[in-house]
Order: structure tokens, then C-alpha cells, then sequence
């Protein structure tokens, strides 16, 4: 069974990294540091925990002081990647994960391309620390508080709080048992989804004050250029969310959210009920799920790729 096989693999391994994908959600941070906790339980010492960049709405988690930037110069023997589909998705650092002597995949993206020698990919599940629960458990880890919180970090976030369709009866039970274990569910749900900073409310008024409504308001457009994030002090992470305010008005099937980044744009979508943003953003070289997905473009300029993003959202539209 894979499991025994992970779990033989850790057990055996002196050294182990994790990483997770560029721009990283509240799953991947959550998920990441779980499993960090994890393997500390384990006994392990050798642990690097990789993520160059991470929005500052993470920083509540436990041991987030751990995360580097990068990592040893020697082959891992273990390397795990945690809620990330491809090999080239691993925010640059994936020569860690393919100069390890054993790579494990950890997610639930339905486009996984399996690029591990062991694979943990369960598509049906809302968030890869769902996922990493069900797994800590079969290898008798108990779930601390300080895990708790980092898992249901995970859940909250990539369910949108419990909204989004892809939502199981387990993730609620999951959720339960959480709370019954003295994991403050309020508490997280308000520092992950409800809290911002000042930068990301500054960028939040310009991209609603363009947003676009297009196809007769099935779809919404917005952007928000580099000038704009340095006008008001801001960081990449102060955009965490904003691609929500298009989706969140009536009508509105398809929500397009782009930033622009030192090479390129960044696109970010999101749909309500039908369309397959995921199918949409493979075009472009990224992915995610069904309802929510993304991917980084350096050969377009913004309309062009507005209008390329658009055209092909059309061919899904009813």
C-alpha cells in the first residue's frame, strides 16, 4: 500500500525536505507545516521546510518561523511536495525535490501529473491537509494542537470557509473532531479569511474601482499593475483574495483577477458553478481545480492576455 511505503520511506530517511507550490495558499502553508510537525513527532531533526515567499495572513501558524528560503546543498534523502500539481510548480526549488533519493506527492489537484516515485493523490478531497489528516492518523501521529491548527488552516482556506462545492460531509467531521480536540475554530477562521492589512483593503478598492463586467456579466475582470503595489507600500501577499470580489457578485460566473509581477502577469480565476477554470488555466501553462485556478505568463502584455483568457472562458459560457 503507498501509505506503508511513505511511511517506510520517512521512517528510514536522515535528512527530508518539503515544498509546496509558487504563491502559496493557506492549504499549502498549512499542509507544509503539519507535516513538519509531523515528522518533528517522528523524531526527526532533519527537517527543511521550503517556501521562499508566503502571504503575511499565515504568520499565526505554529512554527512558521521554521520556513527557509532554501535548503541544503546535499541530495535530501526524502523530499515530499505537499498540494502541488506538477514538478515545475514547486516554487523554484524543484532540483530539491528531484535530487532527492525518494519523492513523495502529497495533493489533491485532479491534474497531479504522479511526478513522484510515491503518490498520495486523492482529487475528491477539498484541501490537501484533509488529505494529510487522514494520513497522520494511519501512521498513529497524534494531532496536537499546533498540527490542528495548522490542518484546519488548510481546510478553512481552500473551502473558502465550507462554501465551495467541492466540500465533503467528511470535511465537516474532520472539522468536528478538530474542535472537540480544543482547536479554536472561530479563531482561525477569522485570521485566515477575515483579517487583512491595510495594503491589501488600498488594492482591493483599486481593482473593484476597474473591474470590468463582461458576456453579460457572466464573467468579471479586474487587475492591479505593479505601480499600484508599490504606490501603496504593498507586497504580493497583500493581493491574497481579491479575485473573490468578482465571484462574490450576483450573475457573475467567472471571476479573472491578474497581477503583475516582476516577469510577467499572474492570473488568477475563479468560477461558481459550471465552468472549469482549471481546464482554462492549463492552456496557459498553470492549473488547480475545477473552481478555482492560475497560471504565470511572461510572452503576453495584459490585454492580449485578457483577451486570450476571455475567449477561451467564452467556449464554456451557456
Amino acid at each position: 500500500m503507498t501509505l506503508d511505503n511513505i511511511l517506510q520511506e520517512i521512517q528510514k530517511a536522515k535528512s527530508i525536505v518539503l515544498l509546496t507550490h509558487e504563491n502559496p495558499d493557506g492549504d499549502a502553508v498549512g499542509s507544509s507545516l503539519a507535516m513538519y510537525l509531523a515528522l518533528k513527532e517522528m523524531g526527526k531533526e532533519n527537517v527543511d521546510i521550503i517556501i521562499p515567499e508566503y502571504p503575511h495572513t499565515y504568520k499565526f501558524l505554529p512554527n512558521v518561523d521554521k520556513v527557509k528560503k532554501q535548503g541544503q546543498k546535499e541530495p535530501y534523502d526524502v523530499a515530499i511536495s505537499l498540494d502541488c500539481a506538477t514538478i515545475k510548480m514547486l516554487n523554484g526549488w524543484s532540483n530539491y525535490f528531484e535530487e532527492a533519493k525518494t519523492k513523495i506527492v502529497i495533493d489533491h489537484h485532479s491534474t497531479n501529473t504522479m511526478y513522484g516515485d510515491l503518490n498520495y493523490v486523492n482529487p475528491d478531497s477539498p484541501a490537501c491537509a484533509q488529505i494529510l489528516l487522514t494520513i497522520l492518523e494511519y501512521f498513529n501521529i497524534q494531532i496536537t494542537n499546533e498540527i490542528g491548527k495548522c490542518i484546519l488552516t488548510g481546510i478553512i482556506t481552500d473551502t473558502g470557509g465550507f462554501q465551495y462545492q467541492a466540500t465533503r460531509p467528511e470535511t465537516f467531521e474532520f472539522a468536528a473532531r478538530l474542535l472537540k480536540s480544543g482547536i479554536n475554530v472561530s479563531e482561525i477562521y477569522k485570521k485566515a479569511m477575515n483579517t487583512k492589512t491595510r495594503e491589501n483593503f488600498e488594492l482591493r478598492k483599486r481593482a473593484i474601482d476597474r473591474m470590468e463586467f463582461l458576456e453579460n456579466g457572466k464573467i468579471s475582470f479586474t487587475y492591479i499593475t505593479k505601480e499600484d503595489i508599490e504606490e501603496v507600500k504593498a507586497t504580493q501577499d497583500d493581493l491574497e483574495g481579491i479575485v473573490e470580489e468578482g465571484r462574490n457578485i450576483q450573475g457573475v460566473e467567472v471571476s479573472i483577477f491578474i497581477k503583475e509581477k516582476e516577469k510577467g502577469y499572474k492570473a488568477s480565476l475563479r468560477s461558481n458553478e459550471y465552468v472549469n477554470v482549471s481546464d482554462v488555466c492549463l492552456i496557459f501553462g498553470g492549473g488547480g481545480h475545477k473552481h478555482a485556478a492560475g497560471c504565470t505568463v511572461t510572452t503576453m502584455q495584459l490585454e492580449q492576455l485578457k483577451e486570450k483568457i476571455i475567449n477561451q472562458i467564452k467556449m464554456q459560457l451557456k
